[in-house]
């Protein structure tokens, strides 16, 4: 079944990520490792566009490099398999640590009451006048993605500079990201703290001027100094009391989105009705959720029914942007018109009749599902390491020992 996906009413979405397989497919096809390799550290470098596709499990990570093998053999160690591995990387981080990964996982430069609890307004607002900050935050809000370096650096801002909490940054972001993907935004903000590291990622205006576009730099502003003056605030020193606002020449203030704890009204998702529920006796059924929307197995029986399910629950306390709940409803939309918005007791109560439920395991729906659904694992691209590795180069050491080759890794 292939029902009208909804699209956003200007007919565009967010950052042109159409929220398809065929579009995934296409990033993919358009990726080269030479120009990833080259310039990925820049802002308007060629990254890949891929991560919406992957956090929503559009593409898995052995396809992703199946694809750009295509193109040409790589090392192992190539700059783009070696991102690929972050991602896995923070995944294993997250099988060994589950919610651990939503507290520091060791103290950081400075005490935990060291720093504020509340994300300041200018911040949310875009109205710093440090303009790679605020060049961020538009971004942010308007795309829903930001390049990577941009992500770092306003992290670093946010903790070090402004001394909030890693966590209340952390959870505004992957609030408003399309790809936000728990394991990947909150470990590299503790990365970024040091709370996840063995220090604090630092960076200054120096290092916005030579990766970012000129609206962005950000020369007489509160990060225009020193590394070394920079970790002495990172490390207790007192904040700066003033700095030359760029407020005058930016670009003028913007609105945070507001964030939904459902669909908006309009997809029409809610609570399935007696009929749909009683449809579901004795059947198979295949369960998308918005962590794996991609066509369901073929090995499905042809009676098998195909339901699209929101976890209220998780939802309440993780939130989306309107932008981000149409883009994620448009492509469970592509494999099934029954979507269904419930807390984890009407799903069970849903599904206690059906034969059998299977689904694809993610740590973001595993705590909502009902006793009884058969979560089978998504592909990994990487060979599993049982022991927790308490640094991305320990794990890499161990996931690749003994390889040259990227095609070892399929």
């Amino acid at each position: 079944m292939s029902p009208q996906s909804p699209n956003l009413p200007d007919g565009r979405w967010p950052a042109g990520a159409a929220p398809t397989r065929q579009a995934a497919l296409k990033r993919l096809a358009a990726v080269r490792p030479g120009d990833y390799a080259r310039s990925r550290n820049h802002i308007e470098g060629a990254v890949t566009g891929l991560s919406p596709y992957l956090s929503h499990g559009l593409l898995t990570l052995p396809e992703v490099l199946t694809g750009i093998l295509e193109r040409g053999p790589l090392t192992v160690g190539h700059k783009l398999v070696y991102e690929l591995g972050w991602r896995e990387f923070f995944r294993h981080v997250w099988a060994h640590e589950g919610d651990g990964i939503l507290e520091s996982l060791h103290e950081g430069p400075l005490p935990e009451a060291a720093y504020a609890r509340e994300l300041p307004e200018d911040i949310r607002g875009a109205s710093t006048g440090v303009p790679v900050i605020d060049q961020a935050v538009r971004t942010l809000y308007a795309t829903g993605t930001l390049h990577n370096h941009a992500r770092m650096w306003l992290a670093s801002y946010v903790v070090h500079l402004r001394r909030v909490h890693w966590r209340a940054g952390a959870d505004w972001l992957v609030a408003h990201l399309l790809d936000g993907d728990l394991a990947s935004n909150h470990l590299s903000w503790q990365w970024v703290a040091g709370t996840g590291s063995h220090k604090p990622y630092l960076f200054n205006a120096e290092n916005v001027a030579r990766y970012a576009p000129a609206p962005w730099h950000s020369a007489g502003t509160v990060v225009d100094q020193s590394y070394e003056d920079l970790d002495r605030i990172a490390r207790g020193a007192p904040l700066p009391t003033a700095a030359t606002s760029f407020a005058a020449s930016a670009p003028s203030a913007c609105t945070e989105p507001p964030l939904l704890s459902a669909p908006p009204p309009e997809l029409g998702i809610k609570a399935p009705e007696p009929a749909a529920i009683a449809a579901l006796a004795g059947r198979e059924v295949w369960l998308l959720h918005p962590w794996a929307l991609r066509a369901p197995p073929a090995d499905l029986p042809s009676d098998a029914l195909v339901l699209g399910v929101y976890l209220s629950d998780d939802h309440a306390s993780r939130p989306w942007p309107q932008a981000r709940w149409r883009w994620v409803d448009a492509a469970m939309a592509q494999f099934t018109a029954q979507r269904y918005l419930l807390d984890k007791a009407s799903l069970s109560a849903a599904l206690a009749g059906a034969a059998r439920v299977r689904t694809v395991a993610d740590p973001h729906i595993l705590p909502w599902l009902p006793d009884g659904v058969q979560a089978e694992p998504a592909p990994m691209l990487f060979p599993q390491v049982g022991r927790r590795c308490t640094s991305f180069s320990q794990w890499w050491s161990r996931a690749t020992k003994h390889l040259s080759q990227a095609e070892e890794l399929l």
